[in-house]
């Protein structure tokens, strides 16, 4: 594919998957975010090299897009364009290697199907990410996990296009991975992710997914967007327990509150704003400081233009 395109050229090849003005409101699970200046939605590596070239050229930042379910998105938008990948990079191909199976899964394909297709294959090792929202690739960024297990665990190599345009794979070994945390050079787009798996009991596997089911339900709100977990565990706590003793649970700006399910949800209850979530957020780590002495610090990433 010619790499070269202005900004008529790019249209010519994405057509109605290159939008002006997208409101982010629409691709997030908060459903909050003001519009992005371009966004596409690219179907091949070549199509990223593309639009990261024409980046470049215009002289503006790239942004990727999974799932939506672990970003707030400005009231203001964001500056540049946002990038999400199509229904191409929503594959799995399994491939037997010894006593495990290796299984490569595109970023952008549901973590959720990656891991009901493994339990319906017998293959224990994800478990823990039974009911995380989002992507493969959204899930790799954060290094998602509960319950004791992370994606980290059982990668074994991810696929990428580097900043400068070339297709790589990536050997666990080579990556640096923390507590929801992936150390990935920016601009990189992660286009695939493979991980092994082993057999395992059924009934032991099946049960261990109930088990991580019924968990989130009973303290993960439902009825209401949101963004998943707001603050990440400080070292030997919790985040909502610390939250709830800070008098949280309940706690609400405009259309956003903290839910009084689970105080490390912030709740959509109707209209919220970005400007209102950043307030509580805000709010939180303040009384947690001055409370306790911890800093809480954000798991849901703040993407966009902010006004301090």
């Amino acid at each position: 594919m010619e790499s070269q395109a202005n900004g008529v050229e790019l249209r010519a090849l994405f057509g109605g998957r290159l939008r002006q003005n997208e409101p982010l409101a629409r691709h997030t699970s908060f459903r909050i975010g003001g519009p992005a200046d371009y966004w596409v939605e690219v179907e091949s590596p070549d199509e990223i090299r593309c639009v990261q070239e024409w980046a470049r050229d215009q002289g503006i930042p790239l942004y990727i897009l999974g799932g939506g379910t672990n970003v707030l998105v400005s009231d203001l938008g964001v500056r540049g364009c946002v990038v999400r990948l199509g229904r191409s990079f929503a594959f799995l191909e399994w491939k037997p290697n010894g006593g495990c199976t290796h299984v490569r899964a595109g970023a952008a394909l549901p973590l959720k199907k990656l891991v009901r297709e493994a339990v319906d294959r017998n293959l224990t090792g994800l478990e823990f990410a039974e009911g995380i929202p989002g992507t493969v690739g959204g899930g790799l960024l954060m290094n998602a996990g509960a319950f004791g297990g992370e994606l980290a665990d059982v990668l074994v190599a991810v696929e990428v296009v580097s900043p400068a345009g070339a297709f790589e794979r990536l050997p666990r070994e080579q990556l640096r991975f923390g507590y929801r945390y992936f150390d990935l050079p920016c601009g990189t787009v992660v286009t695939s992710a493979e991980f092994v798996l082993l057999p395992g009991s059924p009934a032991a596997i099946r049960a261990r997914c109930e088990e991580a089911k019924a968990k989130r339900e009973r303290h993960q709100p439902r009825g209401f967007p949101n963004a998943g977990s707001i603050f990440k565990n400080p070292p030997g706590q919790f985040a909502g327990r610390l939250l709830e003793a800070a008098g949280l649970k309940g706690y609400r700006v405009g259309g956003a509150m903290f839910s009084t399910q689970h105080a490390n949800f912030i709740v959509n209850l109707g209209g919220a704003r970005a400007a209102d979530v950043r307030a509580l957020m805000l709010e939180a780590q303040r009384r947690v400081r001055e409370q306790f002495g911890v800093e809480l610090e954000p798991e849901v990433r703040l993407v966009g233009e902010w006004r301090e």
